[in-house]
């Protein structure tokens, strides 16, 4: 019964709608009891030879009217007990999501996408199913189960109830045994569940890689090996919920042998009459709904606790990204300074940041270039307070950014990462994803601004042209020149771009960079590349080693310091008059 307990926040704000519900099914358990005794009292009446047309016409408007008023019961607490499971689910869902929309990175990092969805999906139904299903088999078997005894030893004989109901206890038994054992096997089967969802989500994701590595085969026996697991781990919970039934079958029969035996005895003895028995075999027929409705009780709230306590698991994890309720409201500018002592990733003691320290003043550029692994996307993650957990300061106009409020501070920023996600949307959409209520002509102005209006208007559909999941109908940059257009739609204060020309030539890229000098004069941006031309116009360049500022200057001064950025430049030069004599010839 622990889930009740558990769901009772939900019944205490809902408890006028089950009352209601509960006294339907209360007006239902009464009305049945009417039929079986009108039916009794004919097979009386015909076995006394005292039935007429009038007394069959009066009994059966009697088995009408019950007929009708079961109906309009049947209907108020199906209305009222479902439609409250519903709106369980509907807060659920949207608590969970909200959950989902408010944690940080950490949180992503140690769940994957497959579990996360499998919690959002089967775990809600199973817990649906408790406010709905659950309390409609545990007040039914009660209601149900008690007015029809009651009837049973008022209405016929209390010695011959007895008899009939001695093997009911054995039920409760069963119960409570094989509850224990399916309410681990559902976990591990729920388990079982995410890691397949996760499986089938990551080979759709990455069907390309699969593809073009030739590695079919080897991912459809992959994913028909969990599906074997998966099934393996059901059958176990099948195994025990198929006990179940005929165990209740079993109990039901005992009671019937215990009435035939009895109740026969007792018309030989002339203490009950044969009408008296049929109508007694007719409520002991009524008993097996709630007998059912007990061993269905406890699945359902064996399987709904699992999956509450998987989904609470998620809802009580907490962000470490702490939002100030009482912070800054205002829009973040100014100049901005980054000095980090030290930082390393949760659950990895290695230092990632080590004496990072930079000023961009108000308007300026910076360039932050590095080996892969140097650093240089940790430097925007905090930027971006996607962690907040360093040594150091870092603050815009003056202002610590952890004293901003979150929706103040990160509007103000605009973030193009390499791989940035595109939404099955159409062009339009998703550029004014960050501005729903954005103009054409200011849309066509950032995609001028992105060097993207001659490829757009080579669509078929132009900017209602679907870019499909995740941008799959898109070159690398295309998808890239779309995220700085959708970015700049913003008018962000700050400019993050990491990496996000990678996939452009060199001519395009130089024609963005060009763009974006002329039209965010004014604004500041950074620019972390491995191509260094991305850099070269930076106001300051820094270069990045293990999480370290090993060189600092702008370009010119940089080349004149004989180290790793000049070679690195050096050598880019080199690859691109070498790639470009190949194309001549």
């Amino acid at each position: 019964m622990s889930i009740f307990r558990k769901l009772g926040w939900y019944f205490k704000v809902q408890w006028r709608t089950y009352l209601f519900g509960l006294l339907g099914l209360l007006f239902t358990a009464l009305l049945a009891i009417i039929p079986p005794r009108m039916i009794g009292v004919i097979v009386d009446l015909i076995h006394s030879h005292r039935l007429t047309v009038r007394l069959l016409v009066i009994d059966l408007l009697i088995l009408f009217g019950a007929a009708i008023g079961q109906y309009g019961a049947r209907y108020m607490w199906r209305t009222a007990i479902w439609g409250a499971a519903a709106k369980l689910e509907q807060t659920l869902r949207r608590r969970l999501f909200g959950h989902y929309m408010n944690m940080d990175q950490t949180f992503y990092q140690k769940y994957r996408t497959g579990d996360l969805m499998a919690r959002a999906t089967n775990d809600l139904q199973a817990i649906q199913r408790v406010a709905g299903g659950g309390i409609l088999q545990f007040a039914d078997s009660i209601i149900t189960g008690g007015t029809t005894l009651i009837a049973m030893m008022t209405l016929v004989n209390w010695r011959l109830t007895l008899i009939a109901v001695l093997p009911f206890p054995l039920l409760a038994v069963m119960a409570f045994y094989l509850g224990q054992k399916i309410n681990v096997a559902f976990r591990d089967s729920q388990a079982a569940f995410s890691r397949l969802n996760n499986k089938a989500q990551e080979s759709i994701s990455g069907v390309k890689v699969i593809k073009s590595l030739g590695q079919e085969q080897e991912d459809i026996d992959d994913f028909n090996q969990q599906v074997d697991q998966t099934i393996n781990v059901n059958r176990r919970v099948n195994r025990l919920d198929a006990m179940f039934d005929p165990i209740t079958t079993l109990i039901i029969a005992l009671a019937y042998v215990a009435t035939i035996v009895m109740g026969g005895s007792l018309v030989v003895d002339h203490v009950i009459s044969i009408g008296n028995l049929v109508s007694f075999i007719t409520y002991l027929s009524m008993m097996i709904w709630p007998i059912f409705a007990v061993g269905m009780l406890f699945n359902t709230m064996e399987r709904g606790n699992a999956s509450y306590d998987r989904v609470m698991h998620l809802i009580n994890e907490r962000s470490q990204v702490v939002d100030q309720s009482n912070g800054l409201t205002k829009r973040p500018s100014g100049d901005l300074q980054f000095n980090v002592e030290s930082f390393h990733y949760p659950d990895d003691e290695q230092v990632t940041l080590q004496r990072v320290s930079f000023t961009i003043p108000a308007g300026k550029t910076l360039g932050i270039v590095g080996r892969v692994g140097a650093g240089k996307t940790t430097i925007m993650r905090l930027l971006l307070r996607q962690f907040e957990q360093y040594r150091g300061t870092i603050s815009y106009g003056g202002t610590n950014i952890l004293d901003y409020q979150l929706d103040a501070y990160l509007p103000a920023i605009g973030y193009v990462p390499q791989d940035s996600f595109l939404f099955s949307e159409s062009v339009r959409d998703n550029i004014a994803f960050a501005k729903p209520e954005a103009t054409q002509s200011e849309i066509e102005a950032v995609v001028a601004e992105a060097g993207l209006t001659e490829q757009i208007a080579q669509f078929e559909d132009g900017y209602d042209t679907l870019v499909g999941e995740e941008g799959v109908s898109l070159s690398g940059g295309q998808r890239q020149r779309l995220a700085i257009a959708r970015a700049l739609l913003i008018k962000p204060e700050l400019l993050i771009l990491d990496d996000a020309l990678s996939a452009v030539d060199a001519e395009t890229e130089s024609k963005i960079l060009n763009n974006l000098h002329g039209e965010r004069a004014g604004k500041t941006t950074i620019i972390a590349a491995h191509r260094l031309s991305s850099v070269m116009q930076a106001d300051e360049i820094i270069v990045l080693n293990h999480g370290t500022i090993t060189e600092r200057g702008n370009h010119a001064e940089l080349m004149a310091q004989n180290g790793w950025y000049k070679q690195m430049f050096e050598r880019q030069e080199l690859e691109m008059k070498v790639r470009g004599s190949n194309v001549e010839k």
